[in-house]
């Protein structure tokens, strides 16, 4: 058990040494074309739809109205999506990681359904924002399928159950995708997702606690019933 640890620990010290993956331009092969279209296509996609999302949330003053429960809900929803996306970035796709991927997809289609269930109640989710909610639905499946397909041998392992002891551990990529591209994607991560996203938690924190000192003020400055009506000594 300890010698296997150190191993997949080992992998992870020089996951940057294998060679860098790269796609052959003009290569339109399948095995080729899909990849550049997930790697360049789903996962920019993914960007567009989250900030819009957030413009969506601001405009309909989420603050004064579901406030920090749905920005909590939002949080959740990034993470699961986020999770299986830094692991097909960075690890070996096995049966582990395609199962993460199924798994974090079906999560986040559930607390999808409980986000708009609770947004609906109140405040106003317009037609456009609802469009906007379906591509971030589908994004994830996407991913998914098309990461399904390019790696089928390792979907067969995870509907049998897996052979081997390795296609159940998290281990780097024997051909890691470039510095360049990883970093791209990080940046992207980080402007279009995680600040606005934080900036959206810190307002409804800050609206939550404007309107708790609003209550408290307001009670400290009523009069007491008994007092309002006691006869002059």
């Amino acid at each position: 058990m300890r010698i296997a640890r150190r191993s997949a620990l080992t992998r992870w010290q020089r996951w940057r040494s294998g060679p860098t993956l790269r796609i052959p331009r003009g290569a339109d092969d399948v095995e080729n074309t899909n990849r550049r279209f997930l790697l360049y296509g789903v996962m920019p996609l993914w960007f567009v739809p989250a900030v819009a999302d957030w413009v969506m949330h601001r405009r309909s003053d989420i603050e004064h109205t579901s406030g920090v429960r749905e920005s909590a809900i939002h949080a959740l929803m990034m993470t699961e999506a986020g999770l299986p996306v830094v692991a097909g970035l960075t690890a070996k796709v096995n049966p582990l990681v395609l199962s993460l991927m199924g798994g974090a997809a079906l999560a986040h289609g559930a607390t999808a359904l409980w986000d708009v269930s609770l947004a609906t109640h109140k405040r106003e989710v317009t037609p456009v924002e609802q469009h906007i909610h379906s591509f971030l639905e589908v994004l994830p499946l996407t991913a998914a399928a098309f990461t399904t397909c390019l790696h089928w041998d390792q979907a067969r392992k995870a509907i049998k159950g897996g052979g081997r002891a390795d296609d159940w551990k998290l281990l780097p990529k024997e051909r890691p995708l470039s510095a360049r591209y990883l970093g791209a994607i990080a940046a992207g991560v980080g402007l279009c997702i995680v600040l606005p996203y934080a900036e959206e938690m810190i307002r409804c924190v800050r609206a939550r606690r404007n309107d708790e000192v609003g209550v408290v003020n307001l009670g400290a400055t009523q009069t007491p019933t008994s007092d309002r009506y006691a006869l002059p000594s």
